[in-house]
């Protein structure tokens, strides 16, 4: 081969290599782009699906507060509350004090299972000033469709089932599912994601009547 061919082909090559190296990083540039909005879009759905679920879990008959003009950051590790273990945060939540008439009526914890079947379960779980829950919501989970997805208000009722509840209405012997002896309806062919939703409830009642001074001088 002539010196002539060998630096054509040399030439060829440099250039292949140097195109296939754009492509490679536009390529690159562009999948980084798509996950960051990607990122975002699926922050913008979870902080809207909370921002719903808050008028859900405790309704206006019982603030007159905004309940996102000042949240309450609970960590895995916020040693300034009792037993703060008790809603297994894996990351920073958000929790929201609610007032009524600029006295405290209750506050919305947010509390996570981890003993679900398919997944963890992120929940909020709204409790009055007396210690009785004013509603629950699912914010995030994988269970099973037409199983342990029931535990979602956009499938079943469900979840309902805790509205009014509190440590002693029932008993505690009693916050199991009735498959267990306790008073909570399973779900059919799904009895492990019900035990994780109403353990969890129980945990966000507990740490609630352990900090519920603490949590009233947050609103001040």
């Amino acid at each position: 081969m002539s010196n002539k061919s060998s630096t054509s082909v040399q030439t060829s090559i440099v250039k292949t290599s140097i195109t296939l190296g754009i492509f490679a990083l536009l390529a690159a540039l562009l999948l980084g782009v798509v996950n960051l909005s990607t990122a975002d879009k699926i922050q913008e759905q979870q902080l809207a699906a909370e921002r719903r679920a808050l008028g859900e879990v405790l309704p206006f008959s019982f603030h007159d507060n905004d309940l996102l003009s000042k949240p309450l950051a609970l960590t895995p590790l916020a040693n300034n509350y009792a037993a703060i273990e008790l809603l297994e945060l894996s990351v920073e939540r958000q929790a929201y004090i609610a007032l009524l008439e600029n006295t405290f009526s209750g506050a919305i914890l947010p509390v996570e299972a981890h003993d679900a079947y398919s997944g963890d379960i992120n929940l909020l779980v709204g409790i009055l000033a007396d210690g009785t829950v004013s509603g629950v919501r699912v914010l995030a989970h994988r269970e099973t469709p037409g199983l342990g997805d029931k535990i979602d208000i956009q499938v079943s009722n469900w979840i309902l089932g805790f509205d009014g509840k509190s440590l002693a209405n029932p008993s505690l012997p009693q916050w199991k599912v009735v498959k267990d002896g306790g008073e909570f309806d399973q779900l059919v062919g799904a009895t492990i994601t019900p035990r994780a939703v109403i353990n969890a409830v129980q945990r966000a009642l507990q740490f609630f009547q352990l900090n519920q001074s603490k949590l009233e001088n947050s609103a001040n």
